[in-house]
C-alpha cells in the first residue's frame, strides 16, 4: 500500500499561513485538528449569541488552541480582543496567538514557504 498523505495535504485551509503551520506540525508528528471548536464569546441583551471565536488549531496532546495571525495590525488587534474574550469567558481553555514575527521566523527556519502555487 502507498504512504498516506500528511494531514496538511488533506485539509482545505482558509490561508496559506495555516497550511504552512500545519506542515510544521506534521513534520514534528504533532497531532492537530483544524478549527474543531467555535466558542460563544458575545451575546446580545436577549442572550442570543452575536459573536463566536474559532481558533485555527487544536493540539490535543498539549490541550492547547493556536490562532495564527499574519495580518495587518488592525486585524491583529481584533484577534487579540477575541482571544481575551475567550480567556475571560472560558478560563479553562488555553489559547496561544502566533504572531507574524514568530510565524515568519519558523517558516524561514524550516523552509516552509508556500508551495501550493
Amino acid at each position: 500500500m502507498g504512504e498516506s498523505l500528511p494531514k496538511s495535504d488533506t485539509v482545505r485551509f482558509a490561508h496559506a499561513s495555516e497550511r504552512q503551520f500545519a506542515q510544521l506540525l506534521d513534520f514534528y508528528g504533532i497531532t492537530w485538528d483544524y478549527e474543531p471548536t467555535s466558542f460563544d464569546i458575545e451575546w446580545d441583551r436577549e442572550g442570543h449569541v452575536v459573536r463566536r471565536f474559532t481558533p485555527d488549531f487544536f493540539l490535543p496532546e498539549f490541550d492547547l488552541y493556536i490562532e495564527i495571525t499574519t495580518l495587518n495590525q488592525k486585524l491583529v488587534t481584533r484577534k487579540n480582543r477575541k482571544v481575551r474574550q475567550l480567556r475571560e469567558r472560558y478560563p479553562e481553555i488555553r489559547c496561544k496567538v502566533f504572531y507574524q514575527r514568530d510565524y515568519l521566523s519558523l517558516v524561514t527556519k524550516y523552509g516552509l514557504e508556500d508551495r501550493s502555487g
